[in-house]
């Protein structure tokens, strides 16, 4: 008798295969294209076809920016909802959390600032793809983070004013429930059911989306190589070595924050971590990795369940670090490869918008493309050539991912203090 197939069998070949794997098939396949199309010069015969390739990619790229606004709405409201943040340690964790990001674009920027991986390289530029010159106006960020109408944020994908509706809600209703949770009430249930359900929505919206992205590299990829050759490909090795530097700076702070802020020493940290670590690398997921983390912060790092539940259950919620690291460092990438200049004041917006996006990169794979989105758009950055970071981004996320989940051990770390709980529940300590 022939065994029942399983729900993964009875999928096609190709949504089998692991997401990186079909993404470095497309490479192959689109350079073989390529290759044979021109590499570079193209027959005009096949002008039409070869325009016709970057389609895919077309339409993913505005699927995602479609996604992106109500990912970062429904995310917010979502974690402020369903999450347990006990008050003190909560405006230590927040404190935490903000640091950490702030420091990680802070150092993207930096390291993009120094090397310029895009002036390795030119890529053709067709069309407007000059930034909106702005001086730096503090006053006037603050007035543009204020939005004429409730819904504008949603429709011109503002960022900015876009966490500020959703903060404003959130903390609303997360005060109401806390009311109505001390009266015995139950009415909020409702309303969390329905942004729960919200949040699964576009989530499985945004996993079809990312089912397609190797048929985007493959369109885009094929493109640029049969109308320009390899040129644009150098660029895009300096990034890999600029975004890894900046990760590696990135661990070194953790490193050091976990040295002077906590009891556990940091080699410790590195060996007990590294199921963790190795895990966030494999699966490409923070959320996925969120059981192992919260697992080894306590059996083999040694801190205590509150503390750990904090940095590695509450955290993963807030803290993208590596993400917005990256964002923050594509951002100026491809402003360096356009020609274009970024100036004090469209870097800052960079940052707070990387900070503002990070919080709704779910923690799955492939989300930050949706949230980069938003901060291209934020400085008039040409959403078009976030298709070119799309044939290096499956190594990229799985290097940020890694640094997401030591992040959120970090903060677990720091929360535990400088004194570790077995010294604190024995008589020697007063």
């Amino acid at each position: 008798m022939n065994e029942p197939k399983t729900e993964n069998t009875r999928r096609p070949l190709w949504r089998r295969l692991p997401l990186a794997l079909q993404i470095a098939i497309a490479l192959v396949l689109a350079v073989a294209l390529g290759v044979a199309l021109g590499a570079g010069n193209p027959s005009p015969a096949n002008k039409a076809f070869i325009e016709n390739l970057a389609i895919p990619a077309e339409l993913v790229l505005k699927a995602l920016r479609a996604l992106a606004t109500p990912l970062i709405f429904v995310a917010v409201l979502h974690t402020l909802m369903t999450t347990h943040i006990p008050g003190t340690a909560g405006r230590r964790l927040a404190v935490l959390l903000i640091t950490n990001t702030t420091v990680a674009i802070l150092i993207g920027l930096l390291v993009a600032n120094l090397l310029r991986p895009g002036s390795w390289g030119r890529i053709a530029v067709s069309g407007s793809t000059g930034t909106t010159h702005q001086t730096f106006d503090p006053w006037g960020l603050v007035k543009d983070s204020i939005p004429e109408a409730i819904l504008k944020p949603l429709v011109d994908n503002n960022v900015i004013q876009l966490i500020i509706v959703a903060l404003s809600f959130g903390i609303v209703l997360r005060a109401i429930k806390s009311e109505q949770v001390a009266q015995g009430n139950t009415g909020y249930q409702s309303i969390e059911q329905v942004i729960g359900i919200l949040f699964e929505a576009v989530i499985r919206i945004l996993n079809w989306v990312i089912a397609l992205v190797p048929l985007a590299v493959f369109g885009i990829v094929s493109k640029t190589v049969a109308e320009i050759g390899f040129a644009p490909f150098q660029s895009l090795g300096a990034f890999i070595i600029a975004v890894v530097l900046g990760l590696v700076l990135q661990a070194c702070y953790y490193l050091t924050r976990v040295r002077l802020g906590s009891w556990v020493k940091p080699l410790d940290f590195l060996r007990g971590g590294s199921d963790a670590f190795f895990t966030a690398f494999s699966t490409d997921s923070s959320t996925a990795t969120m059981p192992v983390t919260f697992q080894i912060l306590q059996t083999k790092i040694g801190l205590r369940e509150s503390s750990a539940s904090l940095g590695a259950l509450v955290g993963t919620n807030f803290n993208n670090d590596g993400t917005a690291l990256y964002e923050a460092m594509s951002a100026l990438f491809i402003s360096q490869v356009l020609g274009l200049h970024l100036n004090l004041g469209q870097q800052l917006v960079v940052v707070l918008t990387s900070i503002f996006a990070s919080v709704g990169a779910a923690g799955i794979p492939e989300a930050g493309l949706v949230t980069m989105t938003l901060v291209f758009t934020s400085v008039g950055l040409p959403t078009q050539y976030i298709a070119l970071l799309i044939t290096v981004d499956w190594f990229l996320d799985r290097c940020r991912t890694v640094i997401n989940v030591m992040g959120d051990m970090t903060v677990s770390a720091l929360i535990d203090g400088k004194i570790p709980h077995s010294l604190m529940n024995s008589d020697e300590v007063p």
